[in-house]
């Protein structure tokens, strides 16, 4: 085979294993107009004063939306070919920690290189509203609801709160679907609870004393 061929065919093959790669980041477009959908509320809600930069963080935020289903999607892929590749189970589970390993890393510097993004245009307050649209609001309400079953919080233990909620968004704002987001916040509210319970709460009883208020005020506005 004369070196020209070869080199011919050499070609061809990167041509069509760069494609192949390539294949797969262009989403479809109905997913991308969800994306710039779901984006779009998130922005509007930001009240910015130009057109122009509505523009620029709503594609910030479309474009992390896709990253991020990109990412997942070719690790939940993976995974799924190693579930059904017939290897021993001691194998599977190390090669199943591999993959997920490989995509927070890609996840945390996506995570980093996002929010790096917004610093160009917005200011730190805008940026936890984008934040918490992201994640459905969860901080704020949640927060507002252990002030309100529980008045007499320390400020220490409400900064434990808050610091806390603040972290599980960080981690709930990567999440792929709803569900996981949701995950992550009843996994650091496992956690506050914990605390509050050794601080001498007594949860149950709290929560059951909060609704009670809550359907009192409830009944007051009916009322009224």
């Amino acid at each position: 085979m004369s070196f020209v061929k070869k080199n011919i065919i050499k070609s061809s093959l990167l041509c069509l294993v760069f494609w192949g790669v390539n294949a797969q980041q262009y989403l479809s477009p109905e997913y991308i107009k969800v994306t710039n959908e779901r984006a779009s509320k998130i922005v509007a809600k930001l009240a910015l004063p130009k057109p122009e930069k509505e523009q620029k963080v709503t594609l910030i935020i479309a474009q992390q939306f896709r990253n991020l289903t990109k990412i997942q999607d070719e690790r939940d892929a993976e995974i799924e070919k190693i579930k059904n590749s017939g290897v021993s189970k001691e194998q599977q589970t190390t090669q199943l920690n591999q993959i997920k390993e490989k995509a927070d890393q890609a996840i945390n510097e996506l995570h980093t290189n996002y929010v790096k993004q917004l610093t160009t245009e917005l200011d730190e307050n805008k940026i936890i509203e984008v934040k918490d649209g992201m994640t459905y609001g969860v901080v704020p309400i949640t927060y507002a609801g252990y002030q309100d079953m529980l008045p007499n919080l320390t400020e220490d233990q409400k900064k434990y709160i808050y610091t806390n909620l603040v972290e599980a968004r960080e981690h709930a704002m990567d999440g792929g679907t709803s569900k996981e987001k949701h995950a992550w916040f009843g996994k650091y509210k496992g956690r506050i609870n914990n605390y509050l319970s050794s601080q001498g709460y007594d949860l149950n009883k709290e929560s059951t004393d909060w609704h009670k208020r809550i359907e009192d005020r409830q009944k007051s506005k009916v009322e009224k």
